[in-house]
Parts: C-alpha cells; sequence; structure tokens
C-alpha cells in the first residue's frame, strides 16, 4: 500500500527515462488532435506585457481580504481556480461565499491569449506534462487564487437553509486573500479521522472551525441533490508518478471527502450562476448530459442484482440502486460505476436562451447548470465569467446567440480531443507498465463494446486495452478473463484476448 493506504501498483523498474518518451507521445497527440501544444511568440510577448496582477480599485468592488479563504486541490495544483467561504447565520442556515478568479481582468477578449485559449478550450493533464490553456505566468501565479496573495475575484454568494437547498445568491467582484493552500488527500484524512489536521488547519486560527463548516454545508448540498437522483458514481482514475524522468508507479486516484466537498459547492455556485444569467436575459453556454445513450443496458446491468429499474430513464431509480450497490459492495462499486459511466455517454456544452428550455443534466439531477468555476483551465468557464461581468455592470453580453452556439459546439469537441489526447498518454503509460508481461492472465470488466471494438479493463493493474480475440457477444459491464497479447508503447495499443472456456461473469 501507499501513503495513506492508496494502492500503488509497480511499473516497469528499468532504467529508460520514460518521462521523454511519454511527452513525445503527448506532443504528438496534442497536433494529432487539432490542439495547440505551445504558446505562439504573440501569445508569449502579449504575456510578458502584462501586468503582475490585476487590482482595480473601483468602488464597487468589495474588499473581502479579511474573510477566511482556503483553497482545496491537489497537492502539486498551482492553477487555483477557487476559494471557498463559509459562516452561520440565523435559523440553522450558512452564508456560503464561492471566489472565482478574475481572469478576465487580465485575458481580454479578442487578445492573443484569448485566441489560443479559446482554440483548445481546456488544460490538457497528461502523464508526462501538462499543456495549461493559459500561459503559466497567468495560471499558476497572476490569475491564480495563491495562497498569502490579494486578488480580484467574481464571488457568488449564497445562503444555504439547514435542509441543504438554496434560499438565495448573490454576484459581486471582490478582492480576496487565500489564509490557507490546503490539498484534497490530507484534508480528507483529516476529516474521515484518519489523520492529524495539516499545515494551516492547526497553524491559522479558525481554519479548523471554517473547514468543519464548509463539509456540513456540503453534505447538505449533495443529500438534496441525491435525494432528486444525482448519480452516486465513484470510478478509479490511475496516476503516473515518476521518479526523475523514470516512471515508477501508477497510483489509484479515488474520490474522497475533501474533493466532495469543492465538487457540492462548486455544483452549487454553477448552478445559480446559470439562474442568474437566465434572469438578466442573457443567452448562456450550459453543461449538460442528456438521458443515458444506454438506458436498456443500465436496466439490464440492475436486473443482474434482482433490481428493476423503469424502462425510460430514471435518474432517481438508478441512485437507489447504486446506492443499494455501493453499501453492499464498496469494494466492486468502482467497477459497477465505470460501466454505468461508459452507458451514459458525455457531457457537452449546449445554448440556453432566456425563456427557452435546455436539457437537464442527467448525472447531476440539475436543471440549470453552467461551467463558471475553473476559468484558468477551461474556456467555458472564462465565457461565462464575461457574461456575469457584463450582467453585473448593465453591459449587453459579450456574445451573441450564434457566438454561444458556435463556442458550444468547439468546447465539446475540443474536450473531446483533450479527453483522447490523456487517454492516449495514460495508454501509453499502461503499455510500458505491461510491454514485460505479455501471455500472463488478468480479470477484468468489459467497458466498451460497439460496430468499433470491445475494450475491457483490467482490475490489477487498472489499465484499459482492446479484446481483439473472442471478443463477440460481450457487452459492457461483463466480467472477464483475458490474456495479453502484445503492446505498442508509441501508439498505446494494449490487446487482449478472451480465454477460451474461462468462466465469465455478467455482474460488475
Amino acid at each position: 500500500m501507499g501513503p495513506k493506504g492508496k494502492a500503488v501498483i509497480p511499473l516497469n523498474q528499468t532504467l529508460k527515462p520514460h518521462r521523454h518518451d511519454l511527452r513525445a507521445i503527448a506532443r504528438s497527440a496534442m497536433i494529432d488532435r487539432g490542439l495547440l501544444p505551445d504558446f505562439s511568440p504573440a501569445v508569449l510577448a502579449e504575456t510578458d506585457g502584462l501586468a503582475e496582477s490585476a487590482m482595480e480599485r473601483d468602488s464597487s468592488i468589495r474588499d473581502h481580504r479579511g474573510l477566511l479563504w482556503v483553497s482545496i486541490d491537489n497537492d502539486d495544483s498551482r492553477d487555483l481556480d477557487q476559494l471557498s467561504y463559509a459562516e452561520p447565520v440565523a435559523a440553522g442556515a450558512t452564508r456560503v461565499l464561492v471566489a472565482i478568479a478574475d481572469v478576465d481582468a487580465l485575458v481580454r477578449k479578442g487578445s492573443a491569449i484569448d485566441e489560443h485559449a479559446g482554440h483548445n478550450t481546456t488544460s490538457v493533464y497528461t502523464a508526462a506534462e501538462i499543456f495549461p490553456m493559459l500561459p503559466t505566468k497567468l495560471s499558476t501565479d497572476v490569475t491564480s487564487l495563491g495562497e498569502d496573495e490579494e486578488r480580484l475575484a467574481i464571488v457568488v454568494e449564497m445562503m444555504v437553509r439547514g435542509d441543504g437547498s438554496v434560499a438565495k445568491s448573490e454576484f459581486y467582484r471582490a478582492r480576496v486573500l487565500n489564509h490557507a493552500k490546503l490539498a484534497y488527500d490530507s484534508i480528507a484524512a483529516w476529516l474521515e479521522g484518519e489523520a492529524a489536521p495539516p499545515g494551516r488547519v492547526v497553524t491559522v486560527p479558525g481554519v479548523e472551525v471554517q473547514l468543519r463548516l464548509q463539509d456540513s454545508v456540503a453534505q447538505a448540498l449533495r443529500a438534496v441533490r441525491h435525494r432528486h437522483g444525482a448519480l452516486s458514481l465513484e470510478t478509479i482514475e490511475p496516476r503516473a508518478v515518476f521518479d526523475g524522468d523514470r516512471l515508477a508507479d501508477l497510483r489509484l486516484e479515488k474520490k474522497n471527502r475533501a474533493k466532495e466537498l469543492i465538487e457540492d459547492l462548486m455544483i452549487a455556485a454553477n448552478g445559480v450562476t446559470a439562474g442568474f444569467l437566465e434572469t438578466r436575459g442573457l443567452p448562456s453556454l450550459r453543461r449538460v448530459l442528456r438521458s443515458p445513450e444506454r438506458w436498456e443496458r443500465i436496466v439490464q446491468l440492475a436486473a443482474e442484482w434482482n433490481e428493476n429499474l423503469p424502462a425510460a430513464p430514471d435518474a432517481a431509480a438508478l441512485e437507489a440502486f447504486l446506492s443499494k450497490r455501493r453499501l453492499a459492495e464498496p469494494d466492486k462499486f468502482p467497477d459497477l460505476s465505470l460501466a454505468v459511466v461508459k452507458l451514459m455517454g458525455r457531457g457537452e456544452y449546449v445554448v440556453e436562451v432566456p425563456g427557452g428550455a435546455s436539457p437537464a443534466h442527467f448525472g447531476l439531477a440539475v436543471q440549470d447548470y453552467t461551467h463558471s468555476t475553473a476559468p484558468n483551465r477551461r474556456f467555458p468557464d472564462l465565457v461565462t465569467q464575461r457574461l456575469l461581468k457584463a450582467a453585473l455592470a448593465g453591459r449587453p453580453g459579450p456574445y451573441g446567440q450564434d457566438d454561444l452556439l458556435e463556442l458550444a459546439r468547439h468546447c465539446t469537441e475540443q474536450e473531446d480531443n483533450a479527453n483522447r489526447v490523456e487517454r492516449q498518454v495514460r495508454k501509453s503509460a499502461a503499455a510500458l507498465l505491461l510491454e514485460s508481461r505479455i501471455g500472463e492472465r488478468f480479470e477484468g470488466i468489459v467497458t466498451g463494446a460497439s460496430e468499433k471494438g470491445t475494450w475491457v479493463r483490467i482490475f490489477r493493474p487498472p489499465v484499459e486495452g482492446r479484446v481483439i480475440h473472442g471478443f463477440e457477444g460481450l457487452d459492457v459491464g461483463e466480467k472477464v478473463t483475458v490474456e495479453l497479447v502484445q503492446t505498442n508503447v508509441e501508439r498505446g495499443f494494449i490487446d487482449f484476448a478472451r480465454l477460451p472456456g474461462a468462466a465469465q461473469s455478467r455482474r460488475p
């Protein structure tokens, strides 16, 4: 076991400089998918000419530096997009504030930096190299809400009742200061009673109380969503770990209580942001997940546990089934989650016109939802920020309906390309792990089955490959025994053969 109980899978122990190989694969994949791996000379020149920070002194900008703002993110994250703060008010309610980095204050619409960000639309996080959407001088410094740094932000203020419902919300610009940069894993271990409080939880007075209040509010918000059918999905993400330039481990990344805390606060902030823009009469980008593409197969999966789901997609019924399975077999739940995720399809961006009716987000069980809380990393969030600032200033929106329609299409497409790049590099890393294990047998679960091919994720190590022999009749969610046939590190190919006569189970 790794630190804090994490499962760690040893990789190839050769001294080959794997990072260099994977970096070359990543850059090639970026170009192949129409993404820009480097910033142009125009972007770099424009970045060099930017101020060290944006500190407008407009009288409408509130001074919230004295509030006990904190951030929680990955241990090594420097592109900090949001801070959070909470304080109790009357009748069991809580005032919750989310501060979002005011990236637009330095990245002007139509600038060279904006054009690059609008092309890629997202930061791309690969095992060997991060390709940031914005130059690092911005995303990890002057537009990042770094610890002890004074920054401009857009604040979403929500009044959350004791039952987890949001009573009202308000938006405004403010100056903020991050008093504690915290990390998911150490905060989760502390909240769950498995470790001592880390760093500034101890050294900064009030942070411990602040975090426990935020955690309590987040759990109340989550409970409301789950009553409406938000899905309790939990998938496993393998993360490459390097020793110098050598790929040393593949570490399993799972959800934890601190990640859920931030997720719940951001979902609430994104929801009220979508509603605010509609009330101001502005069209906006919405993030939606339509009804599952393969609901019939999800119904079949549930039936294998003697559970009945309705013939038509029903988020609340699916959540009841998932919650039951999570309690019954927590160790196997990520495999069931993975099967359901694959069957649900992908999220996308659409345009909401005031008075119109865009699809809801099936997985989150929310009708009104946008992306607004990560403008250093996602272009749709920067677009939403500009719409918000226009609404607050009483100006016309900076994007027309036709502009947003094109942005929705482009951002969905580029997000898919970015995911493909990240997945290809993960597969190349996995191929490095497995290249010396040809002929070995593995247990796994089918994650894809279509005319394009059949895919399986083996359990140990948790990597995915294609079934090139014996795939006939397999479907998503089935357990299967396979033999490793071949690997190709450069192309990220891992090929398996289903073993003839091996026992199969339809349960994940």
